[in-house]
């Protein structure tokens, strides 16, 4: 059974549509690349699957549980879009942090909010996720003390601290220097290996293909072509791609 299913998501803005017929899976532990120009359709695919925009069809399903099948009115459609947002951590390309606070109550604060244990168990679980990114002396840090690559793995705690089924990067690098670029892929990276599912919007085209199992090239709101890593970065069959390779 799939971690994540996506059938025929569709989105439009007004008459321009964004999205159209978008259809793939992932199973548990593996990476999905997802790649392509600016406006072919990355991100907004990126924020219906976490609920910061709704689809205009389509099906969503993690772990076998149909989480949305087309949006649905009123308070119930609320509700459902809260819960179904906990089985997805996102980390933004702008970090996201809250500045009035440290690096350990900006990880902690979403599951104390939530219940999600005791504040001992909370802060306890925190300090691990800081520690698992490389940042235990910088807990009582505060965002402006940190570089942008700091602030970024902050933001990968931060978005672990729910447990997430799916975590979700939306071009984790392209705030970044490029001397602080590799030490927020050095995270991801060792995510894979602790078996973390997730899929990243990048433009890293090296990571992706050293770290994908997976890769989907979206161009003009489809996917022209998906397949393996290896497949779409060392015989890609769409022009597009080819197109798009050469110049990346």
């Amino acid at each position: 059974m799939s971690v994540l299913s996506v059938e025929n998501l569709s989105k439009s803005f007004g008459s321009v549509k964004v999205l159209r017929d978008i259809t793939f899976s992932l199973e548990k532990g593996e990476v999905l690349a997802i790649i392509g120009s600016s406006g072919g359709g990355k991100t907004t695919l990126l924020r219906c699957l976490n609920f910061l925009e709704t689809a205009d069809s389509g099906r969503i399903s993690v772990n076998g549980e149909c989480i949305f099948d087309g949006p649905v009115k009123g308070k119930r459609r609320d509700e459902e879009i809260r819960q179904a947002r906990l089985h997805f951590g996102l980390v933004f390309q702008q970090f996201n942090l809250f500045p009035q606070y440290t690096v350990l109550k900006n990880v902690t604060l979403a599951p104390t909010l939530l219940g999600r244990g005791t504040p001992e168990e909370i802060q306890e679980e925190a300090r691990r996720l800081i520690h698992r990114v490389g940042l235990s002396e910088k807990a009582d840090f505060y965002p402006c003390q940190l570089s942008g690559g700091q602030q970024q793995r902050v933001a990968i705690a931060r978005a672990l601290a729910l447990s997430p089924d799916i975590l979700c990067f939306d071009e984790p690098t392209s705030a970044l220097d490029p001397e602080l670029t590799g030490e927020v892929l050095s995270v991801i990276r060792g995510l894979k290996s602790g078996d973390s599912t997730m899929v990243v919007v990048t433009h890293e085209m090296e990571f992706a293909r050293s770290v994908a199992d997976k890769v989907i090239f979206m161009a003009d709101g489809i996917i022209e072509e998906m397949g393996s890593a290896e497949q779409v970065f060392g015989n890609p069959r769409s022009p597009l791609l080819k197109n798009f390779l050469s110049k990346a």
